[in-house]
């Protein structure tokens, strides 16, 4: 079995500061980023500590203070060849959000996030669809088939389903602006390319202004017999006149089923009174 390793993740650029920065400047940095704390690094780029929000926050009146004096010396780092898996444990033991990868000789080269982990985990189940897909258009039609991963042209995405949700669609947007949104799942067929799944990850991207997405790509390895089988998916875009990604429907006016859910339980206890004990029926 591959390991897939910190390497495989981890951001290159670095957001960081030096121990010879003031309070103050930690703080403006902080602030206009996107992180919930820094690596800090000496003049060498050697990874001395990692300043987080919250001790910069009890030290908010101290802007002219230099970073280094109210620095605890070293934090928990890991290598780039360090598993995946054993880097994602560590960083939840101890309850990081972020952490910093060095070389062996200690220099700064890059940064795990939460998110990271997360976005592995998509792209890892990501392929168990498609294998899914596989086996069961090979048991339908009894034709072999196979997939592979690549970029895909969103303009030429023929939907297989009509309708998405508004509220479901700026979670996408998110995802794809993260960098975690797993791939799309699109059956080539000919010269048509059959979105199969990822309808709201691919008009959020159309929406952000991108042209491609990752994809896995099934395709059958007899074409020609394939060409005369019409599948379930194209009996659904002929049904709903889906011929690309900007007919599918926003649905506006109501929650994805998953939203709504959450929704009525937030309601449920709304102004509930933490010493009451009688449940709701």
């Amino acid at each position: 079995m591959t390991i897939v390793r910190v390497k495989d993740y981890m951001v290159l650029e670095v957001e960081h500061i030096r121990e010879t920065a003031t309070i103050g400047q930690a703080i403006a940095r902080l602030t206009k980023s996107r992180h919930h704390g820094l690596p800090v690094t000496d003049a060498r780029g050697q990874l001395v500590g990692f300043v987080s929000a919250k001790e910069l926050l009890r030290h908010a009146g101290e802007a002219a203070t230099p970073l280094s004096h109210i620095l605890r010396p070293g934090t928990y780092t890991a290598y780039p060849d360090t598993g995946l898996d054993d880097a994602a444990r560590i960083m939840f033991r101890f309850g990081l959000r972020d952490l910093p990868i060095i070389h062996p000789d200690g220099r700064l080269c890059g940064i795990l996030s939460n998110l990271d982990i997360v976005r592995s985990h998509f792209e890892r189940a990501s392929p168990a669809k498609a294998d899914t897909l596989k086996r069961l258009l090979s048991e339908r039609y009894g034709l072999p088939f196979s997939f592979h991963r690549g970029l895909v042209p969103i303009d030429r995405l023929t939907p297989s389903q009509w309708k998405v949700f508004e509220d479901e669609l700026e979670g996408r947007r998110y995802e794809l602006e993260r960098g975690f949104a797993e791939p799309v799942l699109v059956l080539q067929k000919g010269d048509r390319w059959i979105l199969v799944d990822g309808h709201h990850r691919a008009l959020a991207a159309r929406e952000m202004g991108l042209t491609q997405l990752q994809a896995f790509v099934l395709t059958c390895d007899r074409p020609e017999q394939f060409a005369s089988q019409e599948t379930g998916f194209e009996r659904i875009a002929e049904e709903y006149h889906l011929a690309k990604v900007s007919d599918i429907q926003i649905d506006r006016s109501s929650h994805h089923p998953l939203i709504e859910v959450t929704t009525q339980l937030l309601r449920r206890f709304e102004g509930t009174d933490s010493h009451d004990t009688a449940a709701e029926p």
